[in-house]
């Protein structure tokens, strides 16, 4: 495990989905994109998996498409399984659903107190539905629905990275009002 509280530490958020093909890399891109445009994408490293992932597999033709047409190219995205090394090295978290919360508290460790629901950053509690199979509009509502979390979420995402915030940034506190307490 990473030393949380070395000077050259990257704080990281991992997005997690079921397969590592539709909702967390159109999170990780957007997120990505979003810490670009405030100039933070050298201080956070955000990155993406599955619960179910096929180690290896491209992003979904259709969540590729739904990014280009945000701008955002997600093509050389190749999906990865959840491990303990992953959850590990991260600082935060974010999960799509109720499900892969309850998934990685089963198994997982050290999880608590940086585990949270994408839905949790805007103050709210419920599951970003899986486009998995559906026809391209399913994953360009499911990206509309992603972008705007990011959008309003941003803050409460920065404010639950320690060693960023430790740095000196100071961000509004959560909306939310369950914390992640998973």
């Amino acid at each position: 495990m990473k030393n949380r509280t070395s000077a050259t530490h990257t704080p990281t958020v991992l997005m997690i989905c079921t397969g590592n093909i539709c909702r967390s890399p159109m999170a990780e891109g957007l997120l990505r994109t979003r810490l670009t445009r405030e100039g933070l994408a050298d201080q956070i490293q955000v990155r993406s998996s599955g619960t179910h992932g096929i180690d290896g597999s491209p992003a979904s033709s259709y969540a590729i498409v739904a990014l280009h047409q945000m701008g955002i190219d997600i093509r050389g995205h190749r999906a990865r399984t959840v491990t303990q090394q992953a959850i590990d090295e991260a600082d935060l978290l974010l999960v799509m659903t109720h499900g892969h919360i309850s998934f990685i508290k089963q198994h997982f460790r050290r999880t608590e107190s940086k585990l949270y629901l994408l839905s949790e950053m805007i103050g709210q509690d419920f599951d970003v539905d899986d486009p998995y199979g559906g026809p391209e509009t399913e994953y360009a509502q499911c990206a509309h629905q992603l972008s705007n979390i990011v959008e309003q979420g941003l803050q409460s995402i920065l404010h639950l990275l320690p060693s960023f915030t430790a740095a000196g940034a100071s961000y509004p506190p959560l909306a939310s009002t369950n914390k992640g307490n998973y």
